[in-house]
């Protein structure tokens, strides 16, 4: 191969890395994806204590402050940036605390979704 081959190459391997590299910076970290979120449901002590986290009235985990952190963008984006594993994890805590939590349910969307609308665009009853 001669020089010139070898250069248009390289740049295009370079290329092929920056976008890859450039799409994953779309996406949300994935390091608390094997968090068991049924357990965290199924224990009220964790549970209150990623809701006083994310309600801005506690202290919060590693986890907590992720997670409150990337909650309004999620919103916004319909969890564009999601991992499958968070978007599924979102869909289950969601449901969970509408059917058997919904006063955590009213604290959290009169917060993150006071006018509905994030809910009307997801199709979220509750």
């Amino acid at each position: 191969m001669n020089f010139l081959m070898k250069t248009v190459l390289l740049v295009g391997i370079v290329t092929v890395v920056t976008i890859f590299a450039v799409c994953d910076a779309q996406k949300y970290p994935t390091r608390f994806d094997h968090i068991n979120v049924d357990a965290i449901l199924r224990n009220d002590r964790i549970l209150k204590r990623y809701i006083d986290c994310v309600m801005d009235r506690g202290r919060c985990t590693a986890e907590g402050k992720e997670l409150k952190q990337f909650v309004p963008d999620a919103l916004k984006t319909n969890c564009a940036k999601c991992s499958d594993t968070q978007r599924k994890q979102a869909i289950k805590v969601m449901t969970y605390l509408i059917e058997n939590k919904p006063n955590y349910w009213r604290e959290l969307t009169a917060k993150y979704d006071p006018d509905g609308n994030y809910r009307r665009t997801h199709g979220i009853k509750d």
